[in-house]
């Protein structure tokens, strides 16, 4: 069965909201990168909704869904992701208590999750994933649209 996962873009103090991924053992291909928040949809939940939750969780923040910006479809990962633009409410930036965090042995391969964030400037210039998503950003960005 295919996964759906959802993410947001978050656009706060000057720059993106992002996790940084340090450390990663599960990944043969790369150990550290960063990526947009986000995580599977639970049962019964909207796309807008788990994008909410996820923010939550991993951030400690409150946003608000502006609408969706790119779809993904992953063999690889079996996956269909959902990114949206999400606008900043509330809350302090880097106080998550999602599962990530609990030290629970089933997140031990996957490394130190450290939220970060990064200036427009500056995405080019990391390993931001996945790829496909970096580049619609960077070209966004570049013509103004975000």
């Amino acid at each position: 069965m295919e996964r759906t996962r959802v993410a947001g873009i978050i656009f706060i103090d000057e720059g993106i909201a992002l996790m940084h991924r340090v450390g990663v053992i599960k990944r043969k291909d790369i150990q550290e990168y960063y990526t947009f928040p986000g995580g599977g949809l639970e049962e019964g939940e909207t796309l807008e909704e788990g994008t909410i939750r996820e923010i939550k969780e991993e951030f400690g923040i409150d946003v608000k869904v502006v609408k969706k910006l790119y779809e993904l479809e992953s063999k690889r990962f079996n996956q269909k992701e959902y990114f949206f633009l999400c606008e900043y409410v509330s809350g302090k930036f880097g106080t998550g208590q999602g599962p990530e965090f609990s030290n629970n042995p089933k997140y031990i391969d996957s490394g130190k999750y450290l939220p970060e964030i990064i200036k427009k400037e500056e995405i080019k210039n990391i390993p931001l994933l996945p790829p496909e998503i970096k580049d619609k950003l960077i070209m966004d960005l570049e013509k103004g649209n975000l």
